[in-house]
């Protein structure tokens, strides 16, 4: 599976949001500026993410986004499940699929089950990190770079 900008870009949104939504909704041409992503593909993104009952909308001119559950709610792995299309890392790994077509395998191929595997971890994996364990670790992250740049005198 290739994970698209939807899963990415989708990802920095709502860590946008719960970064800066706190006190009030976020506007989505406040977001699109931070993150340097195109107003029209955060529309659509958001459009998924609400009807996935991740995001709510406001309207009005205080209006904006907010989570809709709280950031230790929300993982990357139920981010990915909703923008992407495809869950598989290859086509053979679907797991209704007893023969795929897509190779020339003859059969059940005795290394499908190895893409299975490795799709079923690498969600496993996705679905413990939380919207709020990036926050945490991007916060600690900042600090031990702010002690580690000595200050420089002018």
């Amino acid at each position: 599976m290739r994970v698209t900008t939807k899963s990415r870009y989708g990802t920095r949104l709502l860590l946008d949001i719960a970064t800066y939504g706190k006190e009030k909704p976020v506007p989505l041409s406040d977001v699109a500026s931070r993150q340097n992503i195109s107003l029209k593909y955060l529309e659509q993104i958001t459009s998924k993410l609400k009807k996935a009952g991740i995001l709510e909308s406001y309207r009005g001119q205080l209006g904006g986004h907010r989570l809709a559950k709280s950031p230790d709610k929300i993982s990357i792995g139920q981010i990915v499940r909703i923008l992407e299309e495809s869950m598989v890392i290859i086509d053979c790994a679907e797991q209704g699929k007893q023969v795929c077509g897509a190779c020339n395998g003859a059969g059940e191929c005795l290394s499908r089950w190895v893409w299975i595997e490795a799709g079923r971890a690498m969600f496993n994996r996705l679905d413990e990190i939380t919207i709020e364990s990036l926050l945490a670790t991007g916060n600690e992250n900042f600090k031990k770079k702010q002690k580690k740049t000595p200050l420089v005198k002018l």
